[in-house]
């Protein structure tokens, strides 16, 4: 029984192709079409495999001039993380002052990646 074709909106490179995966009646990829840059194959092959995110959030701060520092993933991780960690980081509360690229939270739900504030928040 053959898998249906999968259709995605490649993000790697302004063009966002639409990019068609095909799979084999194995469930492995046979075929990648409609991309205009190579960056769209890697992409494609990644996200019908193991998708993966950069997160954006923010996290409390503690006498800090303001409430909250914005902050991401140093790096992509697993899609299906992504509420877990979200629920990890309501949790978290750092103290002032932070400034950019202070790792806020490290290997965040143990995917050795970093979460980094992407701002700088001054003491009271």
């Amino acid at each position: 029984m053959k898998i249906d074709d999968k259709t995605i909106t490649c993000i790697a490179c302004p063009n966002g192709c639409e990019i068609t995966v095909s799979f084999d009646e194995n469930g492995n990829i046979s075929n990648i079409s409609g991309n205009k840059c190579k960056n769209g194959i890697a992409y494609a092959q990644s996200e019908v495999t193991a998708p993966t995110r950069i997160l954006t959030s923010s996290v409390l701060v503690e006498n800090g001039d303001f409430p909250l520092v914005s902050v991401k993933t140093a790096s992509p991780i697993p899609k299906e993380l992504m509420r877990e960690a979200v629920k990890q980081l309501a949790k978290c509360v750092v103290k002032a002052p932070v400034h950019v690229g202070d790792v806020v939270c490290g290997n965040i739900l143990n995917t050795g990646v970093d979460v980094v504030s992407t701002a700088n928040v001054g003491t009271k």
